[in-house]
């Protein structure tokens, strides 16, 4: 079957519509990248401006080119490209790449424009990169629809971006550091193909070993996660994501249209999907670099071999920080070396043959290192000096890193005098740093992900428990408009997912209170019941630990006059009589609907620190109770359920039961936008619901995030 993609990489023939003569104009530049970067299948300059450009005939309109023709690039302006992609589709053409800009990014009108060019585009049957990007490049066919200066050598990095600039920039860095590429796509607006459907058709490319991708927004969370997860577990993907700020967020809106959603859903959907999050472009590349030429190491410990003690000690301890092991080598292995090297060479790890090792000396120790069965990756740090010269050493390292299949990565200390080490390194696939922390930190990033890649994969959610829905619906019917539901609505919607609610009663006067209080037969709190009181202990809504029914009525009339005095303007309904809790582990639960991904479900140490201490792991449902068990886990809270300094553990399993029914609660009613448990005492068996509270959506936002599909 041939990808819907296809065209844009190894099309039959390309058009330019647009293409000129003028050398300062985008349109040239297209038009000379792609006659001059070996692309051998017909061109044709489509402009009724000229008779021809470059000795080729250049044509009025599309429609009298001929034969073969699938991919068109349009280099024109906004306001004239909605009939130019008509006539694209009646002349059937496969694919179209729209340079220019002024559309969605830049105000209504462009976003009309856009908007209409998708639809013809879908009314015709062809596939839209663009608009307002800058093309596509094809190492292996010889592709080049881009208009940026510089190429870099075929290789394994399939590069994706949404910002033109990254773009730009990107391609400029890998040519400069003689990275090799695959496939180069930048998506712009993305009003049709998206980093999804570019990242599925890269999982199959045989010419792609890792997929780079720079985002500022993700259209369809769903769909990502689908497609990602599966990827990931045979092709590396790594991943730099921007709006992680608020500042960011509001660049990344006024620079493509793309709605950015929050870091912390992003970085949960990476972490379920096996996702490599980078944290800049230096590190996307160089990460990048690393997973394309070499193979992931099949454990953690890792051997460092070098001619200067002080950047291996830097390396050992990033390596150290990150959880790989420095082991020590076999005996056999270390009478190996210092039979051949020089009698004072540091045998401990890292291994250090001092500042007078040269070449051969590297050649040498490098494949008695890979072979000792105590080795799963190898580092190797050359200082360069007067008598080390660094391009040779690198010819040694070469030859030396070829006898084994473990990964090498070496790092050469250096910046202009390492420039001919590194094309030498990296023409044989082996990647070249210049600083010791930036390589042992990627040969931590490796092992993590060489570790997620061996996990075995969950099968999927758990069954979920027989929920009350029609309870929750009643419940959410008689909000009458209010967005914010309290805890004594909360309580009946937690209660119809299985989540355990520590028993109470809500009373409309002090004489019910005390009622209720001496039909729960234990020490009572009581809390303010209103829907414009939201955080009741900041109104002084709360009163603890009443034992008789006077100091119950007392506590009621307190908890009214408080609440008015805090509110003048609140409805107050009652009081919530609740029996007091047996002593335990006060954490969070709860969940956020975030626009891109959905329901992102949130554990972290509870109370009123919550906020303060922000020790909080998310992930976005559905999840499965390996899952839930790992958010757990991640927290200081975590580990203070699994029993600290002695102290009994607590009901981990009561807790994931209680992530996995908020995520079902959340996959089931699009309309709640978020809810609380804050605290959920967990016991030594079991746990309770303190408080809780629920936020919902408006009606129109409700029904979107019920349409998964849509963007």
């Amino acid at each position: 079957m041939i990808h819907s993609l296809t065209s844009f990489f190894t099309p039959q023939g390309v058009a330019v519509i647009g293409a000129s003569p003028n050398p300062g104009k985008i349109s040239h530049g297209v038009w000379y990248n792609l006659t001059h970067s070996g692309f051998t299948g017909p061109v044709y300059p489509v402009n009724p401006r000229y008779p021809e450009l470059d000795g080729r005939p250049c044509y009025q309109d599309i429609g009298q080119t001929p034969d073969p023709l699938d991919l068109v690039v349009i280099v024109l302006p906004a306001r004239i490209t909605p009939p130019i992609v008509k006539a694209c589709g009646e002349r059937g053409v496969k694919a179209i790449i729209i340079i220019s800009g002024g559309f969605k990014e830049a105000g209504s009108t462009g976003a009309d424009l856009e908007a209409e060019c998708l639809a013809l585009a879908r009314h015709y049957g062809m596939r839209l990169v663009g608009p307002n990007c800058v093309g596509i490049m094809d190492l292996t066919s010889g592709l080049n629809t881009t208009f940026l200066t510089g190429r870099p050598p075929p290789g394994g990095v399939g590069f994706v971006s949404q910002s033109g600039g990254v773009c730009s920039g990107g391609i400029a860095y890998l040519t400069g550091k003689n990275i090799g590429l695959s496939r180069f796509v930048s998506l712009g607006n993305e009003a049709d193909v998206t980093e999804t459907d570019v990242i599925e058709y890269l999982a199959d490319d045989p010419h792609t070993s890792v997929i780079a991708v720079y985002v500022e927004g993700i259209k369809n969370g769903a769909r990502f996660m689908e497609v990602t997860r599966r990827v990931t577990r045979h092709k590396p993907i790594v991943m730099l994501k921007a709006g992680r700020t608020a500042a960011g967020e509001q660049a990344v809106s006024s620079h493509t249209g793309a709605m950015a959603g929050s870091a912390e859903a992003c970085r949960a959907a990476f972490r379920q999907c096996g996702i490599i999050e980078a944290a800049s472009m230096s590190e996307l590349f160089d990460l990048s670099l690393a997973l394309a030429c070499q193979p992931l190491p099949a454990g953690g410990q890792v051997f460092v071999l070098t001619n200067s003690g002080g950047p291996a000690a830097l390396a050992a301890d990033t390596l150290s920080a990150q959880g790989l092991a420095l082991p020590h080598l076999s005996q056999t292995t270390q009478t190996a070396l210092r039979d051949h090297l020089c009698e004072d060479i540091q045998l401990a790890n890292p291994i250090d043959m001092l500042g007078g090792a040269g070449p051969a000396e590297f050649e040498f120790a490098l494949p008695k290192i890979l072979a000792d069965s105590h080795v799963d990756a190898v580092l190797v740090i050359v200082v360069p000096h007067l008598l080390l010269e660094a391009a040779d050493t690198a010819h040694h390292i070469n030859r030396a890193a070829a006898q084994s299949r473990k990964p090498v990565l070496t790092c050469f200390v250096g910046d202009r005098n390492v420039d001919e080490a590194r094309r030498i390194l990296h023409e044989q696939n082996l990647p070249m740093y210049c600083f010791p922390e930036t390589a042992a930190h990627i040969l931590s990033v490796m092992s993590r992900y060489a570790a997620w890649q061996q996990k075995k994969e969950d099968d999927g959610p758990p069954p979920t428990r027989a929920a009350n829905r029609d309870a929750v619906r009643q419940v959410l019917a008689r909000t009458n408009g209010s967005r914010g539901l309290g805890e004594a609505d909360t309580r009946p919607i937690l209660s119809a997912y299985h989540i355990p609610i520590i028993p109470g009663q809500v009373a409309h006067s002090p004489a019910e209170a005390s009622e209720v209080a001496a039909a729960l037969n234990s020490p009572v709190a009581l809390k303010i019941v209103s829907p414009d009181i939201l955080h009741k202990s900041d109104a002084g809504g709360i009163r603890l630990n009443l034992n008789t029914p006077g100091a119950v009525a007392a506590a009621y009339q307190e908890l009214m006059t408080a609440a008015t005095a805090a509110h003048p303007a609140a409805r107050l309904n009652g009081v919530l009589v609740e029996a007091m809790a047996p002593a335990g582990h006060d954490v969070i639960v709860g969940m956020r609907r975030d626009p891109q991904f959905g329901p992102l479900l949130m554990f972290g140490l509870g109370g009123i620190y919550v906020e303060l201490l922000t020790d909080v792991s998310f992930r976005v449902a559905p999840i499965t109770r390996a899952e839930a068990l790992a958010m757990i886990g991640e927290t200081k809270a975590g580990k203070l359920l699994s029993g600290l300094r002695g102290q009994p553990p607590a009901d981990l399993d009561a807790t994931a039961d209680c992530l996995l029914a908020l995520g079902q609660l959340a996959l089931d009613f699009p309309e709640i936008a978020e809810v609380e448990v804050n605290p959920l005492r967990v016991l030594e068996q079991g746990a309770l619901a303190l408080d809780g509270r629920i936020i919902l959506e408006n009606r129109e936002a409700a029904e979107d995030q019920s349409h998964p599909g849509r963007t």
